[in-house]
């Protein structure tokens, strides 16, 4: 059955409106959240897709959109906030704008580089309505700018692309950094969210677990990888071929940069090095 644009109740102070433009890289596609009711937040707007702008605005249509609120600044994220600001008057919030240039091949979508903040949150800042509250919970890695928002009155995170409900989450350099993601994934554990809302997949019900699962994931990867290392096996493209056999081949440069974050980690922690497109252990 197809969702897309349609308003979905998830949670007393929630609904969700699924973009379309499901994805290799998206699943069913994006999923903005409207929070409260008479006076709105509106949590990572989408892709600027006329039927999905379409489908904010009438869902919107009688209340006040207090805030227009972005995790971070892909093109499947933040673009629909300047037609959705131009039909409501309210202000984009939320994370700095950020908009790199990046030769290698893309596991997602680009940077939107239009995008225009009124307001940048900083981490631990609040922005409250009519019966909620959202906090900004810093959480670079996938992007440095990324953000996850906080629904106090529901513990509830909305995650954006940090934590998602279907698959684990592209980390590209030079922007994605590994280290950063994991030290982000690690601060989730000192937090009580009863449940995470991803921008793509269902909600994650076991917030801890998940978390917990997917550190072990990217440690398993490191893992892989130094054996690869070891064995003289020290080019991305083998490394992909042999490690990520299961997959899609078209989520392979998404692989690829994957593979390269870990080893700009591992480079820097003095393990590994680079010397032209072969990777080595470092003397």
């Amino acid at each position: 059955m197809d969702l897309t644009g349609r308003v979905e109740r998830v949670a007393p102070l929630i609904r969700r409106i699924l973009a379309p433009n499901p994805s290799p890289f998206t699943y069913t596609g994006t999923q903005t959240y409207l929070i409260g009711e008479g006076e709105v937040a509106v949590i990572d707007p989408g892709p600027d897709l006329p039927d999905h702008v379409e489908a904010l605005t009438a869902a919107l249509r009688g209340e006040r959109v207090a805030a227009i609120l972005c995790t971070h600044t892909h093109r499947d994220h933040s673009p629909a906030s300047r037609p959705l600001k131009a039909a409501t008057g309210a202000p984009i919030v939320g994370c700095a704008p950020l908009s790199l240039e990046d030769s290698g091949p893309r596991a997602d979508e680009s940077f939107d580089s239009a995008y225009d903040p009124d307001r940048v949150l900083a981490d631990g800042e609040r922005l409250a309505g009519e019966g909620w509250t959202i906090e900004a919970v810093a959480t670079p890695g996938h992007t440095s700018n990324h953000l996850c928002l906080a629904l106090a009155e529901a513990r509830a995170l909305f995650t954006g692309d940090h934590v998602m409900g279907w698959s684990t989450t592209v980390v590209a350099p030079p922007d994605g950094d590994m280290a950063d993601y994991m030290a982000s994934l690690e601060r989730l554990l000192d937090r009580d969210d009863r449940l995470y809302y991803p921008a793509h997949g269902p909600a994650v019900e076991d917030p801890h677990g998940h978390v917990r699962r997917l550190i072990e994931h990217r440690r398993m990867r490191e893992r892989q990888i130094i054996g690869h290392v070891e064995r003289g096996e020290g080019r991305i493209g083998a490394m992909v071929a042999a490690i990520y056999s299961d997959i899609d081949p078209r989520l392979f440069p998404a692989a690829g940069r994957s593979v390269l974050a870990h080893l700009v980690d591992l480079e820097r922690r003095g393990l590994v090095r680079e010397e032209g497109e072969e990777w080595t252990l470092a003397d």
